[in-house]
């Protein structure tokens, strides 16, 4: 069931107090139910002269990968906040920006149905979606309908290919990432390799990459095997992966997957060989999910774009992001809050919210963002995306500088 749900920052500060007072634990804000449309700041008196345009987020708001999502949205909510502290005028009318959070669970036939439901709701742009799987299909329904759709997490090349002039994405594909990978592998004298993937289009996609410039650079790949986004019992693949006597893997998948397979690994002594994965696994929550394994210490995974401390306004913006929504960091929500600024730039430019015509603003844009100076190729893919190798330390994800 979809309904929409506004509320105000009064009202959730105002509800959070009732919870409070009942004895209960504050929680951080929460990233709205699916299909709610969030009011980041009141609207004025007078509103009929308050212009509503609304930008959707679209991510996995429930399941396995609901981590990512919430820190998705999160990032277009304050974007929207900021926005509208800011204030913007359009047309001569006062702009007050709606942030609509919508739920693709990480399904590619919910992602279409969502797709369409913006579409004809006539939502003024979307961010999102997070996985390829999703996104690839949802792009096509949004070319056909007019609305432009910036992704900070989507990585799979093949979403540019069709030449979309509606599909744009902020940050390195898997062409780079996997890449970067394969590089690390060789500059470690890596010999032997074995490759799993989940068979999601952002899964394969990244180990197939992996796969093809490992073997340019001389590396062996031993074992080639798959498994499902949904899995948690990787013995028999990892057993045979043993048999192999591989120096290193590579995980094509989530990091719900990465996780149990971290620990699986420890408990068949598989704790010396490297574990190398793109940005699905390159989170925070991997270290949970691990649950301390020994194999974390040899993670080394990598995202399209810059380490936090090297991006224009990275920290900063960290610090912000911690303060309203402490403990919910990811990954993504730095791109997902520059999708939204750059979807809104393009409105300010074009002097209109109007899809039809802030769309070729959008992709002549030239936007100094939170990650980084923000320009596209005709294809709409970033120029020049930068690419960020981690490891865990301790625990805790660093950028291997």
């Amino acid at each position: 069931m979809h309904y929409q749900l506004r509320l105000s920052v009064a009202a959730t500060l105002a509800a959070a107090a009732m919870l409070a007072s009942c004895g209960k634990k504050e929680e951080a804000p929460a990233a709205p139910a699916t299909g709610a449309s969030v009011s980041a700041a009141p609207a004025a008196a007078g509103s009929g002269d308050v212009q509503v345009v609304k930008i959707a987020s679209v991510a996995p708001m429930s399941g396995s990968q609901a981590h990512y999502g919430k820190d998705n949205a999160n990032g277009v909510l304050m974007a929207v906040d900021d926005m509208n502290q800011k204030g913007m005028t359009l047309g001569g009318k006062k702009v007050r920006f709606e942030a609509v959070v919508e739920d693709d669970a990480a399904d590619p036939k919910q992602g279409t149905a969502v797709a369409q439901k913006l579409c004809d709701s006539k939502v003024a742009g979307v961010v999102g979606h997070l996985n390829s799987g999703t996104t690839i299909p949802a792009s096509k329904i949004y070319n056909d309908c007019g609305i432009p759709m910036v992704t900070g997490a989507a990585t799979n090349p093949a979403l540019t290919k069709p030449g979309y002039k509606t599909t744009f994405r902020i940050i390195a594909n898997d062409d780079a990432l996997g890449a970067a990978l394969a590089n690390d592998a060789k500059k470690n004298n890596l010999k032997r390799v074995a490759v799993i993937d989940d068979r999601t289009a952002y899964g394969q996609g990244i180990a197939e990459v992996f796969a093809k410039v490992a073997k340019a650079n001389g590396i062996e790949i031993v074992s080639s095997q798959f498994t499902t986004d949904k899995a948690t019992d990787f013995m028999a693949i990892l057993t045979a992966t043993k048999a192999e006597k591989p120096d290193g893997i590579f995980y094509g998948g989530m990091d719900a997957q990465a996780g149990p397979m971290l620990r699986q690994m420890e408990q068949l002594g598989l704790t010396t060989q490297k574990f190398f994965g793109g940005d699905g696994i390159c989170t925070m929550e991997l270290a949970k999910l691990s649950g301390g394994a020994k194999p974390l210490e040899n993670v080394v995974c990598a995202v399209g774009g810059s380490s936090l401390s090297k991006m224009p306004g990275g920290e900063e913006w960290k610090k912000r992001y911690d303060a309203a929504y402490p403990g919910q960091y990811q990954v993504y929500s730095p791109y997902t809050y520059d999708a939204a600024m750059l979807i809104m730039d393009a409105m300010q430019r074009a002097d209109s919210a109007d899809p039809a015509v802030y769309l070729p603003k959008l992709a002549e844009s030239s936007y100094k963002g939170v990650s980084a100076t923000i320009t596209f190729e005709p294809s709409g893919e970033m120029k020049d995306p930068a690419a960020t190798l981690f490891h865990y330390v301790k625990g805790n994800k660093e950028a291997i500088e």
